[in-house]
């Protein structure tokens, strides 16, 4: 059993910073890529940013010079460092991560359970 767990969404101001957290636990023989998507209210979920076992890192163009991801490998833990934050960043923010759980075994993209970002007066 793999498991996702998201923390450090909350409330913040236009023009505030919030780091989230999202930290892999349970059968795991390695981590891939792992990434940050959000879903606004209405909206589809859209890719934030993700970052490769080798610490390769890809935005979306909204978030470039805004947003940082970064992981800790020896803590299978993935953030997501979110200043000059916005009204429209308002959204649940979810982690996903592609998990071997064993030499044989295939990945999987695991997900966590979302944590809220909202961003308002």
């Amino acid at each position: 059993q793999v498991q996702l767990v998201e923390s450090g969404g909350g409330l913040v101001q236009p023009g505030g910073s919030l780091r989230l957290s999202c930290a892999a636990s349970g059968r795991i023989f390695r981590v891939n890529a792992m990434g940050w998507y959000r879903q606004a209210p209405g909206k589809q979920r859209e890719l934030v940013a993700t970052i490769t076992s080798g610490d390769s890192t890809s935005y979306a163009d909204s978030m470039k010079g805004r947003f940082t991801i970064s992981r800790d490998n020896a803590k299978n833990t993935v953030y997501l460092q979110m200043n000059s934050l916005k009204p429209e960043d308002t959204a649940v923010y979810y982690c996903k991560a592609e998990i071997r759980i064993g030499a044989l075994r295939p990945p999987y993209d695991y997900w966590g359970q979302g944590t809220q970002v909202t961003v308002t007066v």
